[in-house]
């Protein structure tokens, strides 16, 4: 009964790229250490998650997650954040060199289907800003943040996104620039805990 309920409450979103966050099955593992790392193509586009379980209140997880303009704060490669309404927010990424850095702007949403948490972002046109001549601009950035209560004092964060890169990024490196990612937003995160 409650996947019927979560069925029909999903499918009455409309979102321009679909995004698997309720996808339980067909993902590929590419690392399953203490940050477990998946990917699949979904829609045409190549989705990764990253899960872990963190030793923290999903409260506090929560209280990170909703500061986006500080997000370049936690998370390292993040560069800029700014938020153009309490929805939307402008992010550029730093990337490793010789690489352009990237940049998207994305609409947040949220919502809670029994003790889970779920932040969802996807790329928005509806504020304009000018592409910087030294940023590739992710048209179709989409992803988000699952958060499962464990018990009172441990949650499980999921991070799901989507892998396009665009512009010079080689789809032979792909993978590893994945379970690079997924790595390091689990570790920031952690860090930001302490």
């Amino acid at each position: 009964m409650n996947k019927l309920i979560t069925t029909i409450l999903l499918t009455s979103f409309s979102f321009a790229i679909q995004i698997p966050l309720y996808v339980d099955n067909n993902w590929e593992m590419l690392q399953s250490k203490s940050v477990v790392i998946e990917w699949q193509n979904y829609d045409g586009f190549p989705f990764c998650k990253a899960s872990k379980q963190l030793s923290a209140p999903m409260q506090e997880i929560t209280k990170l997650l909703e500061d986006k303009e500080n997000y370049y704060q936690i998370f390292d490669r993040i560069e800029y954040s700014k938020l153009l309404t309490p929805e939307i927010v402008h992010i550029k990424l730093d990337m490793p060199f010789p690489f352009s850095g990237r940049d998207y702007i994305v609409l947040y949403s949220q919502n809670q289907i029994d003790d889970n948490f779920y932040y969802r972002f996807e790329a928005t046109n509806q504020i304009s800003i000018s592409v910087d001549k030294d940023y590739i601009r992710l048209i179709h950035a989409a992803g988000g943040w699952i958060l499962r209560p464990i018990d009172e004092y441990t949650t499980e964060l999921t991070y799901m996104w989507n892998g396009e890169l665009l512009g010079d990024f080689p789809n032979w490196a792909l993978t590893r620039a994945w379970i690079e990612q997924g790595n390091e937003v689990m570790t920031w995160i952690e860090e930001a805990l302490e």
